[in-house]
This record gives structure tokens, C-alpha cells and sequence, in this order.
């Protein structure tokens, strides 16, 4: 990663790992924006600007000019930190699931098997839990589940959303890393 004298991030400037430069005090309108999307970012602060004050586990800042090393380090304490901490996907009643500060419309079925797994968020839920969630008055057979999870995987790409089946136990919803870009 670089940064140059004027404050501006270089090619990688932390995107592989869904971190957000943000240029401090000038640009307090993007914060803002990231603040309210719960997006992680770390603010660049030159000198004379006064330390930001920082209260959320998706936010850090480094004072410039700094070492790449620096810089690398904090964004990447800033990923692991944000990870942890990160609130898990909301299903609502619009057909709407949302997460990152992205949404994507949901059909009914995949809105009811979306809202069990997101409801257990990084736990495994059983198979019949959600035929049951899906299917309320009728059921269905395991083909169906997996054909309507493997529709669901597919929505839920874009917002670093995946389902893994857990053989034997049933299915769970967790955030995917995005894949790293070769460093070089």
C-alpha cells in the first residue's frame, strides 16, 4: 500500500481487505457516509489536524506522513477487529436482506430461509428448521432445500454472504472474506 505526500492511497489502499481510506479532516462527508453504512475505515490525519476521536471498532486513524508497514498494519488490525464486531445480516419485512450497508430483494422462500439462517448467524440450523421456515404448511423434500439454498448463495454473493452445508447438521450463514489480490 502506498500513500503519497498529498494523502492520497495508492492502488491496493486497503480494498482487498474491505477497508476504506478516508482522507482526515477534508473529507467528512465520505465519513460520514461509511459511518452510517458501518463500513470499516481508517482516516489518514496530517499534521496540524488533531487526532480524530474514535469510538467504534470499524474506525482507526494513523497521523502521516507514515511508513507503508504502518499503514498496512493498521488496516489489517482494523479488518480483524471490524470482523469480529461486525452486526450479522437483517432480513426485514420488505423482502429486503441487508448487510455491509448493501441490500438485496429477496423471493418469499428465499426471504423465510434467509431469515432463519441470518437469525442464527454463524451457527449451524438444522435442516428440518429450515423446511419448516420455508415450507410452514406443507414441508417439502431435501432436493427442494438445496435447489432453493444454492438460488440463495447466489443472491447473497455480492454482499460477502455465503451458506455452507455442515454434513449431517444442516446449514450455516457467515461472512465470506472477498479473495486477497496478490501482493507484488
Amino acid at each position: 500500500m502506498t500513500v503519497s505526500s498529498d494523502g492520497a492511497a495508492g492502488p491496493l489502499a486497503g480494498a482487498e481487505d474491505g477497508i476504506r481510506l478516508v482522507r482526515w479532516p477534508e473529507e467528512r462527508e465520505l465519513l460520514e457516509q461509511l459511518r452510517a453504512e458501518h463500513a470499516p475505515r481508517l482516516l489518514l490525519v496530517w499534521p496540524p489536524s488533531p487526532a480524530p476521536v474514535v469510538d467504534e471498532c470499524e474506525e482507526d486513524w494513523v497521523r502521516l506522513p507514515a511508513d507503508d508497514a504502518d499503514v498496512r498494519a493498521r488496516v489489517l488490525a482494523l479488518a480483524a477487529r471490524s470482523a469480529r464486531h461486525r452486526p450479522g445480516p437483517r432480513v426485514g419485512p420488505d423482502g429486503r436482506l441487508r448487510y455491509g450497508g448493501h441490500w438485496i430483494a429477496l423471493s418469499p422462500i428465499e426471504h423465510r430461509l434467509a431469515g432463519a439462517l441470518a437469525e442464527r448467524f454463524g451457527e449451524v440450523v438444522d435442516s428440518e428448521v429450515l423446511v419448516q421456515a420455508a415450507w410452514p404448511t406443507n414441508g417439502t423434500n431435501d432436493g427442494a432445500l438445496r435447489v432453493h439454498l444454492t438460488r440463495l448463495r447466489r443472491r447473497l454473493h455480492p454482499l460477502s454472504l455465503d451458506v455452507q452445508n455442515v454434513r449431517g447438521r444442516g446449514y450455516l450463514m457467515e461472512h465470506r472474506d472477498p479473495p486477497r489480490s496478490p501482493r507484488g
